[in-house]
């Protein structure tokens, strides 16, 4: 059995074992392992010797899980980017939706970079486009003009 424990954990499995077999009490338990009352009376009530999972159970998420369906197929069918995917799932599914939240999403789906998603047939023979060099003096400016819609 493997155990692996939470790197600033002051017990062992092995003094769990004891601290859970030992007849002492909480208080000499705790000076004896240089540990507080309430670490012995967690391992002192549980019947294992190992560390529960700390990540959370239920994620606090801004979409259903249909609703991420939905975003993942977007994301992987028509590649978008992080920007033009959330004008998207904003007009349709979640008007509130927080390009912070979008990105939560996408990682925990597998589906954050957008180069991995890209089938390498289509990237063999292109090269990765790069801005154009300038002389010192001279700036490079991208300029999109906004949706019609937008305002």
């Amino acid at each position: 059995m493997n155990i692996t424990l939470h790197k600033r954990a002051r017990t062992t499995p092995a003094i769990r074992r004891e601290i859970q077999q030992s007849t002492l009490s909480e208080r000499k338990l705790a000076a004896k392992y240089g540990i507080s009352r309430d670490t012995v009376r967690k391992w002192k009530h549980l019947e294992t010797v190992e560390d529960y999972s700390h990540t959370p159970h239920n994620l606090n998420t801004s979409l259903t899980s249909f609703q991420e369906a939905i975003v993942i197929e977007l994301r992987t069918s028509l590649l978008l980017p992080i920007d033009d995917l959330l004008v998207v799932v904003r007009k349709l599914l979640c008007p509130k939706m927080s390009r912070s939240a979008l990105d939560r999403c996408l990682r925990r789906h597998g589906v954050s970079n957008l180069k991995n998603l890209i089938p390498e047939e289509e990237m063999r023979g292109k090269s990765l486009k790069t801005f154009k060099d300038y002389e010192p003096g001279f700036i490079h400016a991208d300029i999109k003009a906004p949706p019609a819609d937008a305002g």
